[in-house]
């Protein structure tokens, strides 16, 4: 597996609360579909929904994984998620240190064990 900067990305997601930030984090994580998650806690979102502006307090989240892995790592946290339209957005990185993006690397599974552990 690459160890280079541009493999891995990181994943912003916004929840419900942060109990639901926690159940999907746990849930991404056991599962080896990313090393660690970052639950920032509660941030005031405005945003177009049902033909007008809504107000609401949500949490968000940073998931680090790798970029092959977006996929799998999308599709679980859909089924975990309460939204019907959840953010789940992947941000690439360019640079990063080469002993943290290898930990990122060992930590999650590999494209055949990530296939065989969703029942793929």
């Amino acid at each position: 597996m690459s160890t280079t900067a541009n493999s891995f990305c990181l994943v912003y997601v916004t929840t419900s609360s942060e109990m639901e930030a926690t159940k999907i984090a746990s849930a991404v994580i056991s599962d080896r579909l990313a090393a660690c998650a970052n639950i920032l806690g509660s941030v005031k979102s405005m945003y177009w929904w049902d033909g007008s502006v809504q107000t609401d307090q949500e949490c968000s989240m940073l998931l680090k994984t790798r970029k092959d892995l977006f996929t799998r790592l999308e599709q679980k946290i859909r089924t975990l998620h309460s939204y019907d339209c959840p953010c789940i957005v992947a941000l690439p990185l360019e640079n990063g240190n080469a002993s943290f993006l290898q930990w990122l690397s060992d930590q999650t599974l590999g494209g055949d064990e990530a296939e065989s552990a969703l029942g793929n």
